[in-house]
């Protein structure tokens, strides 16, 4: 792929390493400039760098009507070498193009969005952030522009790359509990639909779901299935819980769960880990007798941004409160989240290819 690059005159882009003065936040940032290419005529075309601004759109786009449109969140880390390395984007490659199936948007070839990536990173290096736990986060996506307003899979497509400099999800790390709400009114996903794609769609459907957490005292809604027996998701996480034994549990990859790459690469860490990571169906009833009995012992939540997220309690829509443990973050998630940050930072060598350098090519 040969990538035009049309990049801000030198005086008006960063020259020196950002330093911020004081926690940059997650997500809020962005950079100068953005990876954009064109799906027409059959074919993606026209791979370019441009200084980061607004879209020109038509209001008959069918992104805008019909929400044709998905994303994927990734990570680069800045090593003590000073270069910039990228943790497992072939991963979300080969993820955005199965939420491209599902929601019939042409494939990206998983290269092709790998060598956008890491061109845009090149190009905006200078906008890692140097403090503490920071990341270059990177969020691709794809949305329909054709304008029509029948209902049917758009013929034309915009893919872009933006990257956003940004702290630690949590500043001090994983050192507080969160609260989730247990629903039986609100579900995230049914077979047969988009659950297992990040699809657009799926988090404007989940709002509505968290303001009600909210209003619980709580972070996130945990979702079940349809019939309210078996768990599935925690609001933009994969769930998981830990048993006294030191025992991993997730729960099963359906088409109703998005396959978090964070809970993936958990599982193919359980050797480092010196412990037993699997998934399995969790029936509702018997985790909660589990995390009254102490047979579990930790819960949380994996995902890109925060990595690991540890739930402190559970409350139902009647106000119950279920609290795991002492409800403080426990041991094992703390050992899980420092070996993955570790390797996602160069301090501990994990498997091979997990982590890449981002080579100096750029104009």
């Amino acid at each position: 792929m040969e990538i035009k690059y049309d990049l801000k005159p030198a005086s008006e882009r960063r020259t020196e390493q950002f330093k911020p003065e004081g926690n940059v936040g997650f997500g809020s940032l962005r950079t100068d400039h953005m990876f954009l290419m064109d799906y027409r005529d059959g074919e993606w075309r026209d791979p370019r760098i441009v200084p980061y601004g607004p879209f020109e759109m038509a209001p008959g786009a069918m992104a805008l009507h019909y929400g044709q449109s998905i994303f994927e969140g990734a990570k680069a880390f800045m090593h003590e070498d000073g270069e910039i390395y990228t943790f497992r984007i072939n991963k979300n490659a080969e993820r955005m193009n199965r939420s491209a199936d599902i929601v019939c948007i042409p494939n990206i070839d998983e290269q092709m969005q790998i060598d956008a990536i890491n061109a845009l990173i090149d190009v905006d290096r200078l906008w890692f952030p140097m403090q503490e736990g920071a990341c270059l986060y990177i969020r691709p996506f794809i949305f329909a522009t054709e304008d029509r307003l029948s209902v049917s899979p758009s013929s034309r497509y915009t893919f872009c790359v933006v990257l956003s400099p940004s702290g630690a999800y949590y500043a001090a790390g994983v050192n507080k509990g969160i609260r989730l709400l247990i629903s039986k009114t609100y579900h995230r996903a049914v077979s047969g639909g988009t659950g297992a794609s990040k699809a657009a769609g799926n988090y404007a459907a989940s709002l509505r779901a968290g303001k009600a957490a909210a209003q619980f005292g709580a972070s996130q809604v945990l979702y079940l299935d349809a019939n309210n027996q078996q768990i599935e998701e925690a609001g933009a996480m994969n769930h998981f819980h830990i048993l006294k034994d030191g025992t991993v549990i997730i729960p099963t990859f359906t088409d109703t769960i998005l396959k978090s790459i964070t809970s993936q690469s958990i599982m193919e860490l359980s050797e480092l880990l010196g412990c037993e990571v699997r998934q399995e169906t969790v029936m509702l009833d018997k985790f909660i007798a589990d995390i009254e009995s102490g047979e579990i012992i930790e819960a949380g939540g994996f995902g890109t941004a925060a990595v690991v997220s540890a739930v402190g309690s559970y409350i139902f829509e009647d106000g119950r409160v279920v609290t795991v443990g002492n409800g403080e973050v426990g041991e094992h998630i703390q050992r899980i989240y420092k070996l993955y940050t570790d390797i996602q930072k160069g301090h501990v060598q994990g498997p091979k290819g997990w982590v890449k350098r981002v080579e100096r090519v750029a104009p």
